[in-house]
């Protein structure tokens, strides 16, 4: 009931306000059949210079309209919003949507590398302030967080989630609808399994069981919904033949009856239509039935509610009630967020200042240092010369990388400009570019070589340009691009020691490198702060913590990899021909997930279980000495798998169920507790029943999938 306070929400309108319950059925009631479907239509803004077009203004003058997205800037917001509530004949006011993903002035990492930050309060804190910026813009409404778990990193978008594991997946989409709801309304995408397309490739079709689904790929939206975000995206995608735009066992079944949500589905930007292309709608009005039916809310984009529905409902094609209930979902949004109080909803955006310092410390957290051999790094501030070479090296708009919204390349620190700030200007730091980032000519690596002889240090950015992930942005090759991995090796070949510098938005195959280079640093797409806190990190004013969100293979043809697969019945034996494995490179991959190095190091001792045995209802308890064995403070990651040794159905080798952020001082020592819920070992059994099966487990505590001290306990009945 919309008198319950919805207490997930912390600064928008979350009880029964000036419009009650009563009066939203009363305005439902007086509401004709165009304008109830014109409360379903939601449409881009065709106008120049991020405005409406006069024809949408005329759509909400005759109610003809539930919201407007890629309206820009809080003037032409307010110009559309006060005609649909001051000229319309029903007043209802309007939402403004979009696609605020990693900021919207200020450009935070892309949601991939602040996952490497394994911190749920940076995420929080980052989406607060996008929101609140985007808000002071007019906007109401963010398509994001995206927490589709992504397997493949050929896939563009895996540069928009979280990565590929279902629980720090979780605990990242709940605190990003967390941050972003205390002042903007958060819709979380896409629903579901979008990241399991098939070969990667953009918009592509999905297999996935039922378990699978249940298991991997639901669990983040699930987060999110217990967070209370306001709306859910539909999906491009297909699985096993059912489009998510037209798929009733996702967005009723699940979302609406198992789950209790009480919000509303948008689709994806004609993903209504594209019902047609998919084979399963002869036409439009057949795509709009299903998708409305399915309980797809909302039509982005295509029009198909408000041009081709009308009749179905009038001839019973498609019962009132049904339109009637996804009506009541958009005005019950509208109210929750205080539209009917305060249409225009004014905001002051914070401060650049404070929002750059955060972007710079969480740019910092998301940094992995993935190889330092020989303590290359951290570098000396007074090393006498310095090359600092590549296409990325003194580039702007990369860093923003993909969907940075309002992010202007004139904000960037570029990372050339980062380690100058930095160094003191008795350091002599020389440029070259190189070559392009996709280039096939290497003219300009002559240049690149003589500055790397004449330094004592070369530092090498290399990686993709921002529009090679995200949408759209599929690649059937994850190495680096045009000819840079031979600017690398012939800059290498000068035998001065050679720091890379990764900026990308997927893991990218880097075998070469990761042979033959001292020192590796994956700072993905970091935003604005990209060469300050990438500076911070190559001189020791930050040790790195950030730890990989998704595994890194060796190999294109180890895709999909992923650290929680399951076993097979004849796992990988080196003495044995006829196991599972390659024979051309090993099954391992070449950095695995939860990865991440440090400018000290740490050790782990004395893992016990206080719990041994445990049942359904309990908490497991486990603790783990951790020590920092090093000469530097650092923050260490620690990370408790599971692995349940025998069920009913086969388990993954191991699950991650908590992880813990710990700073330590050289020599210091500290005792951890890491408790897991009993539930949280669950599993769907034979009957697709969520239980909890008695029986033997292991534990690991340590600093990745790949390692760690191993305890068991056992659940009993």
């Amino acid at each position: 009931m919309l008198h319950r306070c919805i207490t997930a929400f912390v600064g928008l309108c979350l009880c029964a306000g000036p419009v009650s319950a009563q009066k939203l059925d009363s305005l439902l009631a007086r509401m004709t059949l165009d304008e109830k479907l014109g409360q379903l239509n939601l449409l881009s803004a065709a106008g120049e210079n991020g405005r409406a077009s006069n024809d949408q203004i005329a759509l909400a003058r005759a109610g003809k309209l539930g919201g407007l997205f890629n309206v820009i800037g809080a003037e032409n917001t307010a110009q559309v919003q006060r005609v649909a509530v001051t000229e319309s004949r029903l007043k209802i006011p309007l939402l403004f949507g979009l696609d605020v993903i990693h900021g919207y002035r200020t450009t935070f990492p892309i949601p991939l590398g602040e996952a490497a930050s394994f911190d749920p309060e940076a995420a929080q804190a980052t989406a607060r302030a996008a929101g609140l910026e985007a808000a002071a813009a007019g906007i109401s409404w963010t398509y994001a967080p995206m927490v589709d778990i992504a397997r493949d990193p050929r896939w563009g978008r895996i540069a928009e989630g979280s990565g590929e594991d279902p629980y720090l997946g979780s605990l990242l989409a709940a605190a990003r609808v967390r941050g972003f709801q205390e002042n903007i309304f958060a819709t979380v995408k896409h629903f579901a399994g979008y990241g399991a397309a098939e070969a990667g490739r953009e918009y592509n079709e999905t297999e996935i069981s039922e378990r699978t689904m249940r298991e991997i790929y639901l669990p983040p939206f699930k987060a999110a919904v217990d967070a209370g975000v306001a709306s859910l995206m539909s999906a491009f995608n297909d699985n096993a033949g059912v489009p998510s735009s037209g798929n009733a066992w996702l967005t009723d079944t699940v979302l609406r009856r198992e789950w209790r949500f009480k919000g509303f589905v948008v689709s994806d930007w004609t993903s209504v239509a594209e019902l047609i292309p998919h084979g399963v709608a002869g036409g439009p009005s057949e795509a709009g039935r299903r998708a409305l039916t399915a309980g797809v809310d909302m039509d982005m984009q295509s029009s198909i509610y408000m041009d081709s529905l009308p009749a179905l409902v009038r001839s019973g094609r498609i019962p009132m009630a049904v339109v009637d209930s996804a009506v009541m979902r958009i005005l019950r949004a509208k109210q929750r967020l205080g539209l009917f109080k305060d249409p225009y909803r004014p905001r002051t955006a914070p401060a650049m200042d404070s929002t750059r310092a955060l972007a710079r410390r969480v740019a910092g957290e998301s940094i992995v240092l993935l190889k330092n051999d020989g303590s290359t790094l951290p570098l000396d501030k007074n090393t006498s010369a310095i090359a600092v070479i590549g296409p990325l090296a003194d580039n702007k708009p990369e860093p923003l990388g993909p969907w940075h919204t309002m992010g202007q390349p004139e904000d960037v620190v570029t990372v050339l400009a980062g380690i100058k700030a930095k160094v003191p200007a008795t350091t002599q730091v020389m440029y070259a570019q190189g070559s392009g980032v996709e280039d096939t000519s290497t003219a300009g690596f002559a240049e690149a070589v003589a500055a790397a002889k004449q330094a004592k240090v070369a530092i090498l950015v290399l990686g993709e340009r921002g529009e090679m992930s995200g949408e759209a942005a599929s690649r059937s090759m994850i190495g680096l691009p045009g000819v840079q991995e031979q600017l690398l090796e012939a800059v290498a070949a000068t035998g001065t020691p050679v720091v890379l510098v990764l900026m990308n938005g997927r893991p990218l195959t880097i075998e070469w490198a990761a042979e033959h280079v001292p020192a590796i640093v994956e700072t993905w797409f970091l935003g604005v702060e990209a060469g300050n806190a990438t500076a911070d990190v190559l001189f020791g004013d930050v040790n790195p913590s950030g730890r990989l969100p998704v595994t890194f293979p060796r190999s294109l043809g180890q895709i999909p990899i992923y650290y929680n697969h399951r076993n097979t019945g004849r796992p990988f034996g080196a003495n044995n021909k006829f196991s599972s494995k390659y024979l051309d490179i090993p099954n391992t991959p070449r950095y695995p997930f939860g990865y991440g190095l440090s400018y000290t190091t740490f050790g782990y001792r004395d893992v016990k279980v206080t719990n041994p045995r445990i049942r359904a209802t309990d908490t497991l308890v486990v603790s783990v000495t951790l020590t920092n064995t090093g000469s530097r403070e650092g923050t260490e990651v620690a990370q408790l798998y599971v692995r349940d040794e025998v069920a009913s159905v086969a388990r993954p080798v191991r699950e991650l169920k908590a992880f813990q952020r710990v700073t330590l001082k050289p020599n210091e020592s500290r005792t951890l507790t890491l408790r897991v819920a009993a539930q949280d070992l669950g599993f769907y059994g034979l009957n697709m029943k969520r239980v909890v099966e008695p029986g033997a487990f292991r534990v690991y505590v340590g600093p990745s999938s790949a390692e760690g001290q191993e305890a068991r306990f056992e659940v009993v009945r």
